[in-house]
């Protein structure tokens, strides 16, 4: 699944005189395309880029002629091409040697799915994932959104801003209601990531979808500020949240200190994963 939250786009010009409007642009028109959006007319990139019809054309022209974007008959398409432009960051930050060993492990030793999240406006962006064989509803893999309140990802990641970055992500409630145990009110979600700051992890059950419980520590930088955090994720049928928090938690931490180790080996992967 590609994403349950969109991004929230930025339509203000920026005060930057060597901003490219432009180039915004056809960020724009090239995220647009999705799970539910795989094939778009012309008028319905428009429509859900928020742009001209003739400024989305025009974007869409030129992502045509450069090979990212391909055409079917009346309709617009990603092409394989856009893969380079992940893959570049995931072989110049040297993910691979960095963050999947100890996922992997967390894999190996728990049977659940393991990620690393970053926090991208008022959602979450995996940028590493190691999945199990079993199924979920909610499938996640390296790229995917969820919006961080529905999350113990999120969540992990929100309690440990800096203040006036987590009261900018709560001015922006009420969020979206998935289940009846969504945390969607900024008083609650509040006194949620309080709690998570004070004990250093969140668990969400059912939060996100039905089955789901996962559990979520954060991952600091060298100057002790937050920049991803960690997760364990499996089916509810696998396991209770009690169980798991109290056989997960010893190992996300290590995990966690694992990655932090690592990361002052490779300061621009550092670099790169901040907010």
């Amino acid at each position: 699944m590609g994403s349950a939250g969109a991004e929230p786009q930025d339509k203000g010009a920026s005060k930057d005189p060597e901003f490219l409007s432009t180039l915004e642009r056809g960020l724009r028109v090239l995220k647009a395309f999705d799970e539910d959006h795989p094939e778009m007319t012309l008028s319905e990139v428009a429509a859900k880029t928020a742009l001209p019809p003739a400024v989305a054309r025009r974007c869409l022209i030129t992502l045509v002629e450069l090979g990212y974007i391909g055409q079917h008959e009346r309709k617009f398409l990603l092409r394989p091409a856009v893969l380079t432009i992940g893959s570049a960051f995931s072989a110049s930050m040297q993910i691979e040697q960095v963050v999947l060993p100890p996922l992997q492990s967390l894999r190996d030793q728990t049977g659940d799915s393991a990620s690393l999240a970053v926090m991208s406006g008022t959602n979450i962006l995996y940028v590493a994932h190691v999945s199990t064989d079993r199924r979920f509803r909610v499938a996640a893999g390296v790229g995917t959104r969820f919006p961080f309140h529905a999350t113990s990802l999120g969540k992990a990641l929100a309690a440990n801003l800096p203040e006036h970055e987590r009261a900018a992500l709560l001015a922006r409630a009420p969020f979206q209601r998935f289940t009846e145990r969504t945390v969607t009110d900024a008083a609650a979600l509040a006194e949620r990531l309080a709690l998570i700051a004070e004990r250093g992890y969140d668990s969400a059950l059912d939060e996100l979808d039905y089955g789901i419980v996962s559990v979520a520590v954060p991952v600091f930088g060298r100057d002790r500020r937050v920049i991803a955090s960690v997760n364990c994720s499996t089916s509810t049928t696998r396991i209770s949240q009690d169980e798991l928090v109290r056989t997960r938690l010893p190992l996300l931490r290590r995990a966690a200190g694992d990655i932090e180790a690592a990361l002052k080996r490779w300061p621009a992967l550092e670099a790169s994963l901040r907010p």
